[in-house]
């Protein structure tokens, strides 16, 4: 089995722009690279909606069993 060696991540980056440049183009790249990506946004401004809410001994009491909590 050969063994994989993983990039080093400024590589990974390096490379994907390159990639991007060369098939679209620069123009389309940087409009690409700039669009904006609003779920990013909206999935954490839900989870701090979801979380205003949250009564933590509720949540806990129904996660976990009671006694959980304490290691028992």
């Amino acid at each position: 089995m050969t063994e994989h060696v993983y990039l080093e991540e400024d590589e990974v980056v390096r490379r994907a722009v390159q990639a991007i440049v060369r098939d679209l183009g620069p123009v389309e790249a940087m409009r690409f690279l700039s669009l904006h990506r609003e779920r990013v946004f909206d999935s954490v401004a839900h989870h701090r909606q979801w979380q205003d809410g949250l009564d933590k001994d509720d949540f806990f009491d129904t996660v976990f069993q009671p006694g959980d909590r304490t290691g028992e």
